[in-house]
């Protein structure tokens, strides 16, 4: 059984996702999946045992951007529902074609949404509705990421050369928008209030302007020494990094989906997405949202989750 699914970005979508090739993994042993993924985030997919072959692309809507494919599939999944994801399933002519509910511009033309179960109210879930009724029996949400483990020596040496040998957390002070991030400051005073108990604290994100400034300004603002370790890591690295942390804090962003997948304790910050639908799968109990505003969220209240979380 061949089995394809485009999901190509981007990173904490593409770790919601993970899941559903897990399921169908379990349920159909002996199938080959193959996963189309953006190459900025295949890094995530490569760290998931249940994929068989994963194939690199960024759709630019000419058909010699799009993969060829050796051999029809007999299922395909659209788990992103936009034109990019749904031309990668029509080119597979697959004989089944099934997609997540959730389908914009010109997806609704190539496969057939699933709509979630009503009790399917996180998005992992309401992507393992899609593998359900591609006949996978699913009651609990496996991701199935796996850290190389070459990539974890790696990254404790990075560590090491860090001057973190104890207990660490990781803070992700970016986000995709500026009304996802809590304040640099708050950050700050989270960092210090962990370091008064010998916990360490190190900055991850991307290398994108506004989470270097973010980060920068984290440092800036706190008297107590933080870690940058933006840009240092791979996607598959930063799987690793994750991996090794005691807890990992930031807002609606990717690396807090990791850590969740991992097992990792994960503080989620929310103001205007609800937590029930987006928060680290399985830690609604460790989020903080405030209607209000991200900056309403104060970092006491953050730190005795953290703290609680760290046992």
């Amino acid at each position: 059984m061949r089995i394809l699914i485009s999901r190509l970005s981007a990173m904490g979508d593409a770790v919601c996702t993970l899941p559903v090739a897990v399921a169908l993994k379990k349920e159909f042993p002996e199938s080959l999946i193959t996963w189309v993924v953006d190459p900025r985030f295949a890094g995530v997919v490569e760290c998931c045992p249940a994929v068989d072959e994963i194939i690199k692309c960024k759709p630019n809507f000419s058909l010699s951007s799009l993969p060829r494919f050796s051999a029809p599939f007999d299922l395909a999944l659209d788990m992103q529902g936009l034109s990019k994801s749904a031309l990668v399933v029509w080119r597979a002519k697959a004989a089944r074609k099934l997609g997540y509910h959730w389908q914009r511009e010109i997806a609704p033309l190539f496969s057939h949404p699933v709509m979630p179960d009503p009790s399917s109210l996180h998005i992992v879930d309401q992507y393992l509705d899609v593998a359900r009724a591609a006949g996978a029996e699913s009651d609990v949400a496996d991701f199935g990421l796996t850290p190389d483990e070459s990539d974890r020596e790696a990254m404790k040496e990075l560590l090491k050369a860090s001057g973190i040998t104890g207990p660490f957390v990781l803070m992700n002070a970016g986000a995709g928008w500026a009304t996802k991030r809590w304040s640099p400051e708050h950050f700050a005073t989270l960092a210090e209030m962990l370091a008064a108990k010998e916990v360490s604290s190190a900055l991850i994100g991307g290398i994108a302007a506004a989470d270097i400034e973010a980060a920068e300004q984290v440092i800036s603002a706190c008297p107590v020494p933080v870690v940058n370790l933006l840009g240092k890591t791979s996607i598959r690295q930063l799987v690793a990094l994750i991996s090794l942390c005691n807890a990992h804090i930031g807002g609606d962003t990717g690396s807090t989906h990791i850590a969740a997948a991992l097992g990792v304790p994960a503080i989620g910050l929310y103001s205007i997405t609800k937590p029930a639908r987006s928060c680290p799968y399985g830690q609604i109990h460790r989020c903080h949202y405030a209607e209000t505003g991200l900056n309403d969220i104060l970092p006491g209240d953050v730190y005795k989750t953290c703290w609680e979380a760290l046992g």
